[in-house]
């Protein structure tokens, strides 16, 4: 009577064995099965947030304060962007793909938003005007100094021969007006916020505060001089420094009490 025995596999027919059979079966990537919510292609950029930076969930509980509402209105965008550039549009009538002189027509849709938009809305998510602004500080931090060069000092341009000194002469009196304080108490924070107030921009900036019952403690001022500066920068950007400067010396520096 035949006895059963196991049949013998060596180590390598094994491992040829098991290498055939991995690999007739075909890789599949890594997936998860939470549903991804893909960005709407009719909506711009500054309209909605990248579905990949919002998480499942909120971490944190809701502040106990007022719902704060950031304004969504195109028009009411361009009725402040019309108020604020005035008749600037003028400098800029002969340039290319230019269809009008008012302020609306100086900037495309995409600039006009995102030089309204402070980092604090939505985390910074749908783009900020920190750049923006960064560049239109300089740039009327240079025209401010340049006013106050020329400002007039009340010194008769008549100078006498016979009491000429020459160790003294009025030319050069001015250049102590360009001091940073000087500059400083021009440019100040507040002045440039109610500047902002009157010509509307405070209804239509986008920024979400500490606290929605007390927006002054939470740096309201702070943002719309941050928004002046950078709407004079993508004014810069997109027309050129002839037309910021006339923005800047029409707009801002004479409201101010600065020609």
């Amino acid at each position: 009577m035949s006895t059963s025995r196991t049949p013998f596999i060596c180590a390598s027919c094994a491992a040829r064995t098991l290498r055939s059979t991995t690999s007739k079966h075909t890789t599949r990537a890594f997936t998860t099965t939470t549903n991804q919510q893909l960005p709407s292609p009719d909506l711009p950029r500054w309209q909605q947030t990248p579905p990949r930076m919002k998480a499942p969930f909120r971490l944190r509980p809701m502040p106990k304060q007022p719902e704060w509402r950031v304004n969504d209105s195109q028009e009411a965008v361009d009725e402040v962007y019309d108020r604020f550039l005035g008749r600037v549009g003028e400098a800029a009538k002969d340039q290319t793909g230019l269809h009008g002189t008012r302020g609306r027509d100086l900037l495309p849709e995409e600039v006009k938003w995102l030089a309204l938009t402070h980092k604090s809305h939505d985390h910074g998510r749908q783009g900020f005007n920190d750049r923006l602004a960064n560049l239109g500080k300089r740039l009327v931090d240079l025209q401010t100094s340049l006013a106050l060069l020329n400002a007039s000092s009340g010194v008769s341009a008549s100078y006498p021969l016979s009491d000429r000194n020459i160790f003294s002469h009025p030319a050069p009196d001015n250049v102590d007006n360009i001091s940073k304080f000087s500059r400083s108490q021009i440019l100040s924070v507040s002045r440039m916020a109610k500047l902002a107030q009157n010509y509307g921009i405070d209804r239509v900036v986008r920024w979400k505060p500490k606290k929605s019952d007390n927006l002054k403690g939470s740096g309201v001022e702070t943002v719309l001089a941050h928004t002046v500066y950078s709407i004079v920068g993508a004014v810069a950007l997109q027309r050129g420094g002839e037309v910021a400067q006339r923005m800047i010396r029409e707009r801002i520096l004479a409201p101010l009490g600065l020609r």
